[in-house]
């Protein structure tokens, strides 16, 4: 089975770039934002949503930066192959959740949400001359930090 990502790159006039924190099934996780792909949805729409229901932010979806182009073996689901897509982002207003200065900031609405789903994840800006790969935790988004770097320096 293949599951198809969506992740959007949204880099702010301050030169930060957006990253999710997760806490999943005990393990943690920073990540670009951005989720699975619904049937019948299309890879923009697939981003716009999720960046509705994970931040109630509207984006603007720009150019492709990246589509994984080697085999990824989900890290919770040894029966997929993961195919993610990458896009840079633009927020159309300004960002309300809470954002966090450090990684794994939860606070105790986030700990009861892990509690009841058994994820939660919150938000932060990373500033670009702290930004790299190594501080990403999935393998294909390594690359596309690798990317954004090389393509904005």
């Amino acid at each position: 089975m293949i599951n198809v990502r969506v992740y959007g790159i949204l880099i702010n006039e301050q030169k930060q770039v957006l990253v999710s924190d997760e806490w999943i099934r005990g393990g943690y996780y920073t990540k670009f934002c951005g989720g699975g792909l619904e049937i019948g949805e299309g890879t923009r729409d697939c981003l716009k949503r999720e960046f509705i229901e994970e931040m109630n932010l509207r984006i603007e979806v720009l150019d492709h930066l990246y589509t994984t182009d080697f085999y990824q073996q989900s890290a919770f689901n040894a029966a997929y192959q993961i195919l993610s897509i990458y896009y840079y982002v633009k927020a159309l207003e300004p960002i309300t959740v809470p954002l966090r200065n450090k990684p794994f900031d939860f606070d105790e609405q986030q700990k009861a949400i892990y509690a009841e789903k058994g994820e939660t994840e919150t938000f932060r800006f990373i500033n670009w001359n702290d930004f790299s790969p190594e501080m990403i935790s999935l393998p294909i988004d390594k690359i596309v930090a690798a990317l954004v770097l090389e393509q904005h320096l």
